[in-house]
C-alpha cells in the first residue's frame, strides 16, 4: 500500500475513479476468508496471501474513496462529506462487532473469537462490488449552484500525472503533513496488543463496538464543525490542532499509568465488564479511538482546504494514504517484535510528539478558500501545453 495508493491515484486520473473503486472492493473477502481458515484450521500461508490481496485492493479503494468524498463535495460541504464517508467506513465495524458481541457475550475469559464471526464479515465484504457500481463518475456531479466537476480523465497522460504527483510531493503544504500521517496512528498497534493482553473476549468485542460508535461520533461532530462559519478556516485549523495535541498527550499519560499497573499485577489481569476497575482500563481505549478518527477528519479537511480540483485531490489522497501506510508498516513491525508492550507504547508516544510542530506549522498555511491547482498552474504559465496550443490556434484563426 505504500506504493499502491499513489499508483492507483495516478491511474484514477487516467482511467476514472469509478473503475479504480470497483477494483478496490475485490481483495477484502479473500483476506477475511484467510482469517476464517486460520481461526478454524490454523492455516498460516493463506493469511499472508490474503493480506497481499487486501493490500493491493485497499490501495485502490483508499485512493479512490477519499478522492470521491473530497472531490465531489462543494468547498462548504467537505467537512460533512468527509464525515459521512469515514462514518460509513465505520458501519462495517459496527455491524461486525455487534454480531461478534452477540456470538461471544458469554465468554468472560481470554481467548479468540468464534470462526463464525468471519463468515458474516465475508458476506458483508462481498457486497462491495455491486455497491461500487452505483457510484456516478465525476463528470456527472452537479453542485447546487449549477457548477459541474470536470472530467478528470479527459486528455490525461500517465507520465504527466506522474510529474504532477512529484510536484505535489515537494509542495511545502504536503511535506508538513507527512509526519502526522506517519506518526499519529502508531498507538492503534499498541491498542490491539493492550486489548488482547488484558481483556476478556467479550470485553474486546465490546471494545470494538464502542470504538466504532466513538469513531462515528467523531466523524459526525467534526464534519459538522468544519463546515460551520463561526470562525475562519485558518483559525479553526490552529485551535483544533492545539486541542488535539493537549488531549492526546493527556491520553498517553493515562495509558502509560494503566500499562504499568496491569503489567506488574500479580496474578495476571483479565479485565471483564463484571470486574471492578474495568472502566479505567476500558475508557482510555475508546477515547484513543475517538481521537484517531478525529485526526483522520482533521488531515483530510486540511487537504480539502488546500486544493479545490478533483485531479489534485485524487493525487493528494493517494499520497496521504501512502505515507499512512508507511506508518502502519513500521508500527505493526514493532508490534510484531518481541518487545514489552510498554516499549511499544512509549514509541507511539514519541512518534506523536514529533508530529506536533510540523502539523502546527501546516495550520498556518490553511487558506480561507482552497486553490484550484489547475488554474494556479495556468496563471504561472507552467504545465499548460494543451492550453497554449488552443490559444495559438485561436490567434491564428483571428489573424486569418
Amino acid at each position: 500500500m505504500v506504493f499502491g495508493c499513489s499508483i492507483f491515484a495516478i491511474l484514477a486520473n487516467k482511467f476514472g475513479l469509478k473503475y479504480v473503486l470497483m477494483f478496490g472492493t475485490l481483495g477484502y473477502a479473500p483476506y477475511s476468508a484467510s482469517l476464517y481458515v486460520n481461526n478454524r484450521y490454523g492455516t498460516e500461508w493463506f493469511v499472508l496471501f490474503g493480506g497481499a490481496t487486501c493490500g493491493v485492493a485497499a490501495s485502490a479503494l483508499w485512493a479512490s474513496e477519499g478522492a470521491i468524498a473530497l472531490g465531489y463535495a462543494d468547498v462548504h460541504n467537505r467537512g460533512k462529506f468527509t464525515g459521512i464517508w469515514l462514518g460509513l467506513r465505520e458501519l462495517g465495524q459496527l455491524i461486525g462487532s455487534s454480531i461478534q458481541l452477540s456470538l461471544n457475550y458469554k465468554s468472560g475469559q481470554r481467548g479468540k473469537v468464534g470462526y463464525t464471526t468471519y463468515i458474516v464479515l465475508i458476506a458483508l465484504q462481498c457486497l462491495g462490488l455491486p455497491l461500487a457500481l452505483l457510484i456516478s463518475p465525476p463528470e456527472k456531479v452537479i453542485h447546487r449552484d449549477g457548477r459541474r466537476v470536470p472530467d478528470p480523465t479527459k486528455n490525461k497522460l500517465v507520465l504527466k500525472e506522474l510529474r504532477r504527483w512529484w510536484d505535489l510531493l515537494r509542495d511545502k503544504r504536503f511535506l508538513l503533513l507527512i509526519p502526522v500521517m506517519i506518526g499519529f496512528n502508531w498507538n492503534s498497534t499498541y491498542q490491539g496488543i493492550y486489548l488482547t493482553k488484558y481483556f476478556s473476549v467479550r470485553a474486546r468485542t465490546l471494545g470494538s463496538l464502542t470504538s466504532g460508535i466513538a469513531a462515528t461520533a467523531a466523524n459526525m461532530f467534526w464534519g459538522w464543525l468544519y463546515d460551520t462559519k463561526f470562525v475562519s478556516r485558518p483559525t479553526l485549523a490552529k485551535v483544533t490542532w492545539g486541542i488535539f495535541s493537549v488531549f492526546m498527550l493527556a491520553l498517553f499519560g493515562w495509558q502509560v499509568a494503566n500499562e504499568k499497573l496491569y503489567s506488574e499485577a500479580n496474578p495476571k489481569v483479565t479485565l471483564d465488564w463484571d470486574n471492578p476497575g474495568f472502566g479505567r482500563g476500558f475508557a482510555v481505549n475508546v477515547l484513543f479511538r475517538f481521537m484517531n478518527e478525529s485526526h483522520y477528519m482533521f488531515v483530510y479537511w486540511i487537504m480539502g482546504a488546500f486544493f479545490d480540483d478533483i485531479e489534485t485531490l485524487t493525487l493528494a489522497v493517494g499520497l496521504l494514504r501512502s505515507f499512512e501506510s508507511v506508518g502502519s508498516c513500521l508500527s505493526f513491525g514493532i508490534g510484531a517484535a518481541k518487545i514489552k508492550p510498554m516499549v511499544n507504547l512509549v514509541v507511539a508516544f514519541v512518534m506523536f510528539s514529533i508530529t506536533i510542530p510540523s502539523t502546527f506549522a501546516a495550520t498556518f498555511l490553511v487558506p480561507e478558500r482552497p486553490i484550484d491547482q489547475r488554474k494556479a498552474l495556468s496563471d504561472d504559465g507552467s504545465s499548460v501545453a494543451e492550453d497554449d496550443k488552443s490559444v495559438g490556434a485561436a490567434l491564428r484563426r483571428d489573424s486569418i
